[in-house]
């Protein structure tokens, strides 16, 4: 399978460093395809900063499914996100971790997101006793968005992708830049909660 080469940085990551941890010191950038690597399944795909894939999400029901997961590049479920039934515009994320030979999921939620219908803020993340939120930048037709702390802090944007030559490719494909200390699982289940909540997958 072809890699596809995001634009260069200061810092690359190999898929290894994505099962062993899931934090950087260093500011990364990831390439968001938003579309399955699975014929005729919903989804998207994850490319690092070398072209390699790292995340992806397969969504074999119709779009905006009530559960999806999250995996890394061996099929290895990292996060369940589903749909509560009976609270409008709820998300919650199952985190699954690793017990010696087995794989278990959390009972407790990892978070939960609130979508919001009016505002500048599209939907209200809470991870724990931390508080975050998705603002929507979207300009037209191109798809847009940041994940911003309760400080006002930026960690995570992703915005329509621009070719090293800077040629604006479809809406579909997003450059994802995440700051230094971000958990970047738990920055790519958001992204899969915001995804199904745009009827992006």
């Amino acid at each position: 399978m072809a890699k596809v080469h995001p634009q260069e940085q200061e810092s690359t990551t190999s898929s290894q460093s994505h099962d062993d941890q899931c934090v950087s010191n260093k500011r990364e950038r990831y390439t968001v395809w938003m579309k399955s690597l699975v014929l005729h399944s919903n989804g998207c795909t994850v490319y690092d900063s070398n072209g390699n894939i790292v995340y992806r999400v397969d969504n074999y029901d119709k779009k905006g499914g009530r559960e999806v997961n999250l995996m890394n590049l061996k099929g290895n479920v990292i996060c369940t996100i589903r749909k509560r039934l009976l609270a409008l515009g709820c998300w919650e994320g199952h985190k699954y971790c690793n017990n010696s030979d087995s794989r278990s999921q959390e009972e407790q939620p990892w978070f939960h997101v609130k979508r919001y219908l009016t505002g500048k803020t599209a939907c209200g993340i809470k991870v724990g006793s931390q508080n975050l939120c998705i603002e929507n930048i979207s300009i037209g037709k191109s798809f847009g968005f940041r994940i911003i702390n309760k400080n006002g802090q930026i960690i995570a944007e992703a915005k329509q992708k621009q070719s090293s030559s800077g040629i604006v490719l479809s809406n579909d494909v997003l450059t994802l830049d995440l700051e230094a200390g971000t958990d970047h699982s738990l920055i790519m289940a958001l992204i899969t909660v915001y995804g199904l909540i745009c009827g992006k997958m």
